[in-house]
């Protein structure tokens, strides 16, 4: 806590940064900086907090099983940020729209108010507006577009393949170098820092092992061969 608020204590000296903001866990954080500040006899610094963005079970966004929910696309794909959205819970929806889109409040609440399979296209709603504003008109399209032909249509061409050989599996693969190599994760750094933040899952198994092998066992889970 004290190396955190020292933090602020270095922006304000390096940066002239006299406000810091954070979600409302970082509340003690930033008062201890501030505090800090006055002993040190720095400008006078000021906080501001948000609450913290919780989905119907109290998890934040951001640390959930699934990975962090990364605005960066260098972090996290247009498409997989859609997909975040469009698996949302369902009593989650409203809030969702209400907080992250500009849709206005009478269509909201036509859209929360649907009931059964008819949710899904509230969710498809909520998942291309909340991309709109990340990342454009045009992403939030394509994303749409990819995930309704795939997992709608069937026809998944617009899906990326990847062609291993079984002499590959036989010899094991990195986990790391296959996200990279199929243009999953941009680099191998940030493939490895998916794995790290519980964002990958092999046959429903998280995996946490940047060090992790991809063999001939992993099919046989997968295919009961």
């Amino acid at each position: 806590m004290l190396l955190q608020a020292y933090d602020f204590v270095e922006l304000n000296k390096k940066y002239n940064c006299r406000l810091q903001i954070g979600g409302s866990d970082q509340w003690g954080n930033i008062v201890n900086g501030i505090e800090l500040g006055k002993k040190l006899n720095l400008p006078e610094l000021f906080g501001l907090t948000t609450p913290l963005l919780l989905n119907s079970q109290g998890v934040k966004m951001g640390k959930t099983k699934s990975g962090a929910v990364w605005l960066d696309d260098n972090m996290l794909k247009p498409y997989d940020y859609w997909q975040y959205f469009r698996n949302v819970d369902d009593q989650d929806i409203g809030r969702f729209l209400r907080l992250l889109t500009d849709i206005p409040i009478d269509e909201i609440k036509k859209l929360e108010s649907l009931k059964g399979k008819e949710i899904n296209e509230a969710k498809k709603v909520l998942a291309t507006e909340a991309v709109k504003i990340c990342h454009g008109e045009k992403e939030a399209e394509l994303a749409q577009y990819a995930s309704v032909s795939a997992f709608e249509n069937g026809n998944s061409s617009l899906l990326s393949e990847y062609t291993i050989t079984k002499e590959q599996v036989a010899n094991g693969i990195s986990l790391v170098d296959l996200l990279n190599n199929t243009s999953l994760e941009p680099s191998k750094g940030a493939a490895k820092r998916l794995i790290q933040g519980n964002g990958c899952k092999i046959n429903d198994h998280t995996i946490n092992d940047i060090n992790y092998m991809i063999n001939s066992e992993n099919f046989k889970k997968l295919f009961g061969i």
